[in-house]
């Protein structure tokens, strides 16, 4: 006969309500047995009844101090009535108690999670992947890894993996403490390898694909989520990552109509409406980006991704009441990852209302701790800049001033981010003969290939005009309306422009460039959804700048004509003269249509969608003035680029 109390217990996962008249009728039999009483307060904070089960708990918490069953359930029912902290301190007494008891260790997980709690809820995770993993160098590593320390846990692994190569989880892991600095094509190697030792290993693949979408290779990305959204294709985290691939691939609408499938499915998971209201954004439909952004705050006020998606709308859509809400938030305890948004959000917010210092001073605390999680090196803009002379000097261009494919319809924008580069692209986009596409990342990685087989240097004439030809077919996904020609807009490949003179030579390349002081500030106050590590410190903006404008000069002097420059200002002070001298450049007769931009209706991916659907006005062009004050270590920085950063 089975133990009743054995079969009450058992019925609190799937039926406390049985669960619980069990208990009491044992009560009745077995008075004061805590295991009992246990059984009933379990039931109650089951059932919503966590002020009942409370005293109840309390009794057997003081009577059984050491009791970590009835310290758990305190903790459970602490939590349910608003008791948050009182409810970890039982919690974390449970696990002192029994350091291998897994649900006080994800009870502490999911508590902390939801509080904000980073550094705990990482300690939490920590002892759950240890728990899982077990003791082993491998359970070790993984518990380092979800720690935050890479180092320690590559340190672990590399000895076994090398011992070891047939284990493809210690590999997965290895090449997690990849993904962690950064080094994306080393992980993707060693994902590679864990999936050929182990092709039923689901997590590997799923990293492969996140390397590959960090890499910014949608099409790449997509084809090894595939199998993952066969086997399972109400997955929300696989269809989440397949949204984004398609932004990545310039497929606006598919993508919309799985972050809205998703936000409807999960109207109370904050992520997924951001996730909505920045398409719907990139497509045009700001009010109902909006609505998504202000539900994912109705759900979680201190969702800083939200509150950073309306303020990064530049069209003032906080007000009074957002910035007590943001304040408060400030007040209590976040994740970094929130706090740093809602210090930018907070700064945009004071910045519209004029308070410059106290905007400065939310701008310098996000940055301070956007910075804080990057292993950016300062002088790497410098570096590759002086890479790119070294190599791409006048004898090498005019030795192979034939070579690479003979195709016009490329045209490149490139430049500082934050420098009207959208704007121009906008307005090219508008000729008749001209497709506005996005930030194509096909330019960085056939770089990425070429360093990894030994610098351009190394190309035979086949091998650049295979590189061009592998770029054309790439893009050529992203052209739909059969035009003439295409731009890709991608800022950072000036890095890139010898390159692509080698292999495309009849390409155009278009250089949008702003007065440093206000294309730096505006970085500075710019929360990127990714890379830009410079941009969070003034000293390191400045070094960009410079590094920018050595390069566009160098091109100039080596191989002339072969970028065009636009200055922003001018392009504000006289749009037509410069856009009919910009039309000439590419090759292009005149058309009206260039100067009502803000009219074209076309999906906008950049940080400056709002701006750009707005005619050009004069107030933006020296906002960075009213922050003079503070910008002092940003013009020391500069140097002699605040004279000369025309020429």
């Amino acid at each position: 006969m089975p133990d009743p109390i054995e079969s009450a217990a058992t019925a609190l996962a799937t039926d406390p309500a049985r669960a619980e008249r069990e208990a009491r009728a044992l009560c009745a039999r077995m008075p004061g047995d805590p295991r009992v009483l246990l059984i009933v307060a379990s039931a109650q904070r089951r059932l919503g009844r966590a002020d009942e089960a409370l005293p109840v708990l309390q009794d057997l918490a003081q009577r059984w101090p050491n009791a970590m069953r009835t310290r758990y359930e305190l903790g459970l029912t602490l939590a349910a009535l608003d008791r948050r902290d009182d409810g970890l301190a039982q919690l974390e007494r449970a696990v002192t108690l029994d350091p291998k008891f897994r649900d006080g260790w994800q009870a502490i997980a999911d508590l902390t999670r939801a509080g904000g709690d980073s550094a705990r809820e990482r300690v939490a995770n920590a002892r759950l992947v240890r728990l899982d993993r077990g003791d082993g160098v491998v359970g070790q590593a993984a518990e380092a890894l979800a720690l935050g320390e890479p180092a320690r846990a590559e340190a672990l692994l590399l000895p076994h993996c090398r011992a070891h190569s047939g284990d493809g989880e210690a590999v997965h892991l290895l090449a997690l403490c990849r993904i962690a600095v950064s080094a994306f094509y080393d992980a993707e190697s060693l994902l590679r390898h864990a999936l050929v030792v182990k092709p039923d290993l689901t997590a590997a693949r799923y990293d492969l694909a996140s390397v590959l979408h960090a890499r910014s290779d949608g099409q790449a990305a997509l084809t090894e989520l595939t199998p993952l959204l066969q086997a399972d294709p109400d997955n929300p985290v696989y269809l989440n990552m397949q949204a984004s691939c398609l932004m990545l691939l310039g497929d606006e609408d598919r993508s919309e109509g799985i972050t809205g499938a998703l936000a409807r499915r999960f109207p109370d998971n904050p992520h997924n409406q951001v996730n909505h209201g920045r398409v719907l954004r990139v497509l045009g439909r700001r009010g109902e980006a909006i609505a998504a952004y202000r539900q994912a705050l109705s759900v979680k006020p201190t969702a800083g991704d939200a509150w950073w998606a309306l303020a990064n709308l530049k069209l003032g859509t906080l007000d009074g009441p957002d910035g007590a809400a943001m304040r408060a938030a400030l007040a209590g305890p976040l994740a970094n990852e929130d706090r740093l948004a809602i210090e930018y959000a907070m700064g945009r917010c004071a910045e519209d209302a004029g308070q410059f210092g106290a905007s400065f001073t939310h701008y310098q605390a996000g940055a301070a701790l956007a910075r804080a999680a990057f292993t950016f090196d300062p002088m790497d803009h410098t570096r590759r800049a002086v890479a790119a002379a070294h190599v791409y000097t006048r004898a090498f261009l005019a030795q192979r001033e034939d070579w690479g494919v003979d195709d016009a319809a490329p045209i490149f924008i490139v430049g500082m981010p934050r420098s009207g580069s959208t704007l121009v692209e906008q307005i090219l986009s508008c000729h008749p003969a001209v497709e506005g596409t996005m930030e194509m990342p096909y330019i960085p990685l056939i770089a990425e290939q070429v360093a990894r087989a030994g610098g351009p240097q190394a190309l035979s004439r086949e091998d650049v005009t295979a590189l061009g030809a592998q770029y054309l077919l790439r893009a050529q996904v992203h052209r739909r309306q059969g035009r003439a020609h295409f731009i890709d807009k991608m800022p950072g490949n000036f890095l890139h422009i010898g390159l692509i003179r080698l292999i495309l030579p009849h390409a155009r390349i278009i250089d949008v460039r702003r007065h440093p002081m206000a294309s730096c500030f505006s970085n500075f106050k710019q929360l990127f959804s990714g890379g830009q590590e410079y941009s969070y410190d003034l000293g390191d903006l400045a070094g960009a700048y410079r590094a920018y404008l050595g390069v566009i000069r160098h091109f100039r002097e080596v191989a002339p004509g072969a970028a065009y420059t636009l200055i922003y200002e001018d392009l504000v002070d006289d749009t037509e003269g410069q856009v009919r001298r910009l039309l000439d450049h590419c090759g292009l007769p005149f058309d009206p249509a260039t100067l009502r931009f803000f009219e074209n209706d076309r999906a906008v991916r950049t940080v400056s969608s709002e701006q750009v659907r707005q005619p050009i006005y004069r107030s933006g062009l020296d906002q960075w003035r009213a922050f003079e004050a503070h910008l002092a270590p940003l013009a020391v920085g500069l140097g002699d680029a605040l004279e000369g950063w025309r020429g």
